[in-house]
């Protein structure tokens, strides 16, 4: 984790599961052995997120999340080892996504100028719609 972003989860917070992937490559060997990967994460005992930001990361991770816990499973890959650190990332980067805090929307006003041209613009389509009435047409 040699990114610019120091956040770290600490390991004792994860319950890890291990499972029997569904499908894909491997034969025999894959389904006998179990190399999937379900990862919990209790969002509401850690202690590396405010209540804001574990509020926003339950708004954003809401179809992994499970009562208060944060489930990832990874099956991916043949390797166990491999499934086990893409399941960590997985949950790294929806913390770091509920991490920054949403800019604020400032409500702005049409300018003069807007107005003028969307006013000039109506005009413009009214004549065009007047000049197809029947009181102008030659039928």
């Amino acid at each position: 984790m040699s990114e610019a972003n120091p956040f770290a989860i600490p390991e004792d917070e994860f319950e890890e599961d291990y499972v029997r992937p569904s499908s894909g490559p491997g034969g025999q060997h894959q389904n006998k052995t179990e190399n999937g990967v379900r990862l919990q994460w209790n969002v509401a005992a850690t202690a590396v997120l405010t209540d804001e930001q574990k509020e926003r990361l339950r708004a954003l991770a809401a179809p992994y999340m499970q009562d208060d816990l944060l489930v990832v499973m990874e099956r991916s890959s043949r390797s166990l080892a491999r499934n086990r650190e893409r399941a960590r990332e997985r949950i790294r980067e929806l913390a770091l996504a509920a991490l920054p805090t949403p800019r604020k929307r400032r409500p702005t006003k049409p300018t003069k100028a807007s107005k003028e041209r969307r006013l000039k613009e109506k005009a413009v389509r009214g004549r065009i719609k007047a000049l197809r009435s029947k009181r102008n047409s030659d039928d």
